[in-house]
Formats: structure tokens, sequence, C-alpha cells
């Protein structure tokens, strides 16, 4: 058995996890996702989806490498916008931006260059912090999360097979 189909399912279960969670926040706690919040869904999905595939396919070393990368590479995105977040909520709060159009208003009224510009800004919504666990809010946890997908996604990248020594 190849020890590395254990990361993917993992890694997959993992996602499918936070992906459960957020949906419980928004419709069972009324939390609803800011645009930055969105963003990080999707790359959660993004990162799933390069883990599951994974999962199934059950690649040896070269595939292995490339599931890996795109792991790693869909991770870092989402590390990158969580890290964002986490920084939007910390501003001393003369210095949040002022609260912008929604997502939908964004994506269907600019070109799809400036709505991601847009929404990597951030607006005062995103400035929010709505829940903490441990003193830390949801993107902090999820930055938290995308920081262990990249190590899964460089285990899968430089990690080797070991072969159970057989008698």
């Amino acid at each position: 058995m190849n020890s590395f189909r254990g990361v993917f399912l993992v890694g997959f279960l993992a996602c499918l996890s936070m992906l459960l969670i957020a949906g419980y926040f928004q419709f069972i706690e009324h939390l609803e996702p800011c645009p930055l919040c969105i963003l990080q869904r999707v790359m959660v999905l993004v990162a799933g989806v390069f883990f599951l595939i994974g999962a199934i396919h059950n690649p040896v070393t070269s595939g292995r490498r490339v599931y890996g990368f795109l792991v790693f590479f869909a991770a870092g995105i989402g590390a990158a916008i969580s890290a964002r977040h986490v920084w939007i909520q910390n501003l001393p709060e003369d210095q949040v931006p002022s609260c912008g159009p929604g997502l939908n208003f964004i994506l269907e009224n600019f070109p799809l260059s400036q709505a991601v510009d847009m929404v990597l800004r951030g607006s005062g919504e995103c400035a929010d912090v709505l829940w903490t666990f441990l003193n830390l809010s949801i993107p902090a946890w999820t930055f938290i999360a995308f920081i262990v997908m990249c190590l899964m996604g460089l285990k899968l990248l430089f990690g080797h097979h070991k072969h159970p020594d057989f008698i």
C-alpha cells in the first residue's frame, strides 16, 4: 500500500471538515462570510479536490509530486489570503478600510482582475472578529490549517516511499 494515500486522505478529510464547519457558522450560527472568507473557502475547496484526486489516483513518485505541488500551491495562496485577513483584523480602528460592496456585486460589475484586487484589499466587514477560540479568530485558525496543508504538500512533493521489509 502506498503510504502517501493516507496523507492525501487525511488532507481531504481536513478540507471537508473545514468546509462543513464554515457551513455551520454561516447557516446555523448566522455568521455571514466576508469576501476574504469566501476566497479562503474556495482555496480550501481547491486543495481538498487535489487531496481527493490524489487519494483516488494513488500515484507513484512523479504523480504524487505533481499533486503535492498543487496542494502546496493552493494552500500557499490560501495562507496568503488568510494572513491578509488576520492583518486587516488587527489594524487599528482608524486604519480599517471602509465597507465596500458585496462579493456578488463586485464580480458582476468589475473585470476579474479588478474584482480580485478589490477583494484582497479587504473591507470593513473583513475586520470584524465574529468568533474566537483560544483567542484566535476564524481566519487565524484557517491560516494555521493552510500552513499544515503546505507542510503536507511538501511531504508529498519531497517525501520518500518506504517499502515494508519482507522476510
